[in-house]
């Protein structure tokens, strides 16, 4: 599954708030912060791991999740990415319309001579 299905959900996007904030968690702890049945957050937990935005290890009989920070900045870099496009685009169109306001301003000047 792709990040941005992975991160479609409510769910989904509170497990990585969770796990952001508080490092490692067990299965259980996560389980009981929702009032979802554990095999219905089990599956959010699947759909996290298969996008490679968490990662789950064992310690005994406990599965403890943690964010895996490689798939993590995968998405970050791309969210940079996009970011840097959009604020050249911005940037584009500020010019664009300070060339416009002041034709507009000019435009107003010679009206009132």
């Amino acid at each position: 599954m792709d990040v941005f299905e992975a991160l479609a959900a409510p769910t989904r996007r509170e497990i990585i708030e969770m796990l952001s904030s508080k490092g490692k968690l067990s299965a259980s702890d996560i389980y009981g912060h929702f009032d979802a049945s554990p095999p219905a957050i089990s599956q959010h937990l699947k759909v996290l791991r298969d996008a490679k935005l968490v990662r789950v290890e064992r310690q005994g009989q406990l599965r403890i999740y943690q964010i895996d920070p490689k798939g993590m900045a995968e998405f970050e870099q791309w969210s940079q990415r996009m970011t840097r496009l959009w604020n050249r685009r911005f940037d584009a169109l500020d010019k664009v319309l300070q060339v416009e306001k002041a034709k507009l301003k000019a435009s107003t000047k010679k009206e009132r001579k």
